[in-house]
């Protein structure tokens, strides 16, 4: 081997160790289960036996509004960032509902912290300075972070978040790792990675109500990512229910309910299946909305989504939701449209609940 060659080979070597040592320390490798920190005030009271519980899932897309078709809504979207502007006033629109609605559980999702897209603002603790007097107690989980993605829509950092806000005390949080899309080793260092944000509240007879919040992925085609993330989901909430624990999940699951695919035009159904991996769920767990309500005479009124796209003048289909213990009976639930449709392209799910009463 000649001297000039065995150099190249070397120089070679060293670039590529140098490429993977920067990939390594520019992108995040949660664990399957981490523990998480809570922040809860002292005087944070426990939840009470056969209380009642009103809760909200709301994913308000890093606070960017509707003004916007984003490179990752269409294929002719070119939008790559909100201004300052429309993030202050989804903000304050977001704060706005929340308050108005006073749920005593908030489960958002799409919060962005660090990020690139977002002026690297700490959207949890913009939004928290603004309720602070309802929500004594928080939680948060990244489900997407990068220091940097070579991605020339983003060329910079992300960080995005699953953040639950609590009027009742929580003892200790997790967060759990879900499946994630088959990429090959470099791309899997930079794609999302979806998990659940679980946090366990207090019963003041010793038990507890574990509370799960979720975003699951966004496909671009029908593959096995979803099937595979509602699977561990649904193992999840096995586990609680055989261990006698009542529990509650919200979140953006995009995944069409029961007989809503059809009724889509068929240039919207590109990242459904036709049987929606769903049914692993709703098969077991109540549903909100139940499959009856969101594909009934009053499906208009549970619509969830309306997608940043020109051709739509409203939402069009379901892909949030909450599903919970048969422990816990539902009051009443709802989505919020009439003031909600500028603020992201998702509405908030609200719901009313007992929990069950002591044994």
């Amino acid at each position: 081997m000649t001297r000039l060659l065995r150099y190249t080979l070397l120089g070679l070597l060293l670039i590529l160790c140098l490429a993977a040592l920067s990939i390594y320390s520019l992108t995040w490798r949660p664990q399957a289960r981490e523990a998480l920190p809570v922040s809860c005030a002292a005087n944070a009271a426990p939840l009470m036996p056969g209380q009642a519980l009103k809760v909200m899932t709301w994913n308000v897309q890093f606070l960017a509004g509707k003004r916007y078709v984003f490179w990752h809504d269409l294929a002719q979207g070119n939008d790559e960032s909100p201004t300052l502007e429309d993030m202050a006033f989804s903000l304050d629109e977001v704060a706005r509902v929340i308050r108005d609605e006073q749920p005593d559980l908030v489960l958002l999702q799409e919060l962005d912290n660090g990020a690139k897209a977002s002026d690297y603002q700490n959207q949890l603790k913009l939004l928290q300075e603004r309720l602070a007097d309802l929500y004594p107690c928080s939680t948060s989980a990244f489900d997407w972070k990068a220091d940097f993605i070579p991605d020339p829509h983003i060329f910079g950092s992300v960080g995005r978040q699953l953040a639950t806000l609590s009027r009742y005390r929580i003892d200790h949080a997790e967060r759990v790792q879900l499946p994630v899309a088959d990429a090959n080793v470099i791309s899997r260092q930079f794609q999302p990675k979806n998990a659940l944000l679980v946090s366990y509240l207090p019963l003041s007879d010793g038990g507890q109500l574990a509370v799960l919040n979720t975003h699951l992925e966004r496909a671009t085609e029908p593959d096995d990512t979803l099937p595979n993330q509602v699977t561990a989901v649904a193992k999840a909430l096995d586990k609680l229910e055989s261990a006698g624990t009542p529990w509650l999940i919200g979140g953006d699951f995009n995944l069409l309910p029961l007989g809503q695919y059809r009724r889509l035009p068929s240039e919207q159904r590109t990242p459904y299946a036709a049987d929606s991996p769903l049914h692993l769920l709703w098969d077991k767990y109540p549903m909100i909305p139940t499959n009856n309500e969101a594909s009934g005479i009053d499906r208009a009124h549970w619509l969830t989504h309306y997608p940043n796209d020109p051709g739509l003048n409203g939402p069009d289909r379901t892909v949030d939701y909450l599903f919970y213990s048969p422990r816990i009976k539902r009051v009443e639930a709802q989505v919020r449209q009439d003031d909600t449709l500028r603020i992201s392209d998702h509405l908030p799910v609200i719901a009313r609940f007992l929990l069950p009463a002591a044994p």
